[in-house]
């Protein structure tokens, strides 16, 4: 990570000493003092790549704090690596920063202010995320932008070879689980979006709290990648909405499901929330961010996958089951009738 022109002691030299330096702990970082970073992979391993990047006005808010957007940009890609089964062994990672300290646009007109004290509270929260789930910085980029504040993220994770969980195992009769909770993070966007109080929906300030700290900063369910390794015939991680991956891994796999929307496992400021605004459903449903395993276990793995996950202190739900035959996965509701969705999932495009 240094600068193209190779100039000494340049602003981008500066800013990565004192800032992003610390956090390159792994010998193979070099300092972040080369162009380059060496990784050994670990014997009988393979490595497992994975990038996701957060945008300005898109994936935040311009106010949101600093701390809690680097713990974003590193969970999301950790949560994708819990999902194939993999562990982290480190991380790059690419800033795109306003020429002009303190200002960039983002959707709306609005504006991120990054000076060095959001450089500094960013980088030390990154830090602390890299520390706590053993993924030290090996190097990465940063360039002026004329546009948002976009901050790209790639990890690189491991499994034993020949062991990765695909979207692509999954067969008639598999149970289909999700860990944690679905929906919080949608509903926490939702009151972002509308500004809403906890009285707005008769939710308690910390009920409140809870859904937008869910939107803000993501759980990545790493302690439950060895489970989903050993007993998943196929998983991946719910990003962009539990029925539009649910889908996808159905599509991949040549199977569809049907799920019990009874059953997927809510909060209670989730349950509240919709019992005053039962129209948000389809937000729990399709609306994504939760960073939760979605995963497919055979039954005959499935007690020993859910004794698993509580050893590693993971809930996880059973809401479905995967069928033979092609189409969307079916979305049951409490009267037995599929559920019609406007949009199964998020899309940028």
């Amino acid at each position: 990570m240094i600068s193209d022109d190779g100039t000494i002691g340049s602003g981008e030299d500066r800013l990565i000493a004192r800032h992003f330096a610390p956090l390159a702990t792994h010998p193979g970082a070099l300092g972040l003092s080369d162009d380059v970073a060496v990784m050994v992979p670990p014997a009988g391993c393979e490595l497992v790549l994975e990038t996701d990047a957060i945008v300005a006005g898109m994936h935040f808010f311009p106010d949101d704090p600093p701390d809690a957007i680097a713990r974003k940009a590193l969970r999301i890609n950790l949560s994708d690596l819990a999902a194939k089964g993999a562990r982290p062994l480190g991380f790059l990672l690419s800033l795109a920063l306003p020429r002009r300290t303190g200002r960039a646009t983002a959707n709306g007109g609005a504006v991120v202010a990054v000076d060095d004290a959001w450089l500094a509270a960013f980088a030390a929260a990154l830090g602390e995320d890299a520390t706590a789930y053993g993924c030290p910085l090996y190097g990465g980029d940063t360039v002026a932008s004329p546009g948002p504040v976009m901050i790209s993220v790639t990890v690189i994770g491991a499994v034993p070879t020949g062991t990765l969980v695909k979207r692509s195992g999954a067969r008639p009769g598999d149970r289909v689980l999700v860990t944690g909770t679905i929906g919080d993070a949608a509903l926490g966007l939702v009151l972002r979006m509308e500004r809403a109080g906890a009285e707005d929906f008769g939710l308690t300030a910390e009920e409140r709290e809870h859904l937008l700290s869910r939107y803000l900063e993501p759980r990545p369910r790493t302690a439950l990648a060895e489970a989903v390794r050993l007993h998943a015939s196929a998983g991946m991680d719910v990003s962009d909405g539990l029925a539009g991956d649910l889908a996808k891994l159905c599509r991949v796999s040549g199977v569809t499901a049907r799920v019990e929307i009874a059953r997927v496992p809510l909060s209670g400021a989730a349950h509240r929330l919709l019992d005053a605004a039962p129209e948000h459903l389809a937000a729990v449903l399709s609306g994504g961010d939760d960073y939760e395993v979605l995963c497919t276990v055979p039954p005959a793995r499935l007690a020993s996958f859910t004794a698993a996950a509580a050893a590693a202190g993971v809930p996880v739900t059973d809401i479905g089951e995967i069928f033979e035959g092609q189409g969307a996965p079916v979305l049951l509701g409490s009267d037995g009738h599929p559920l019609a969705l406007d949009r199964a999932s998020f899309s940028h495009f």
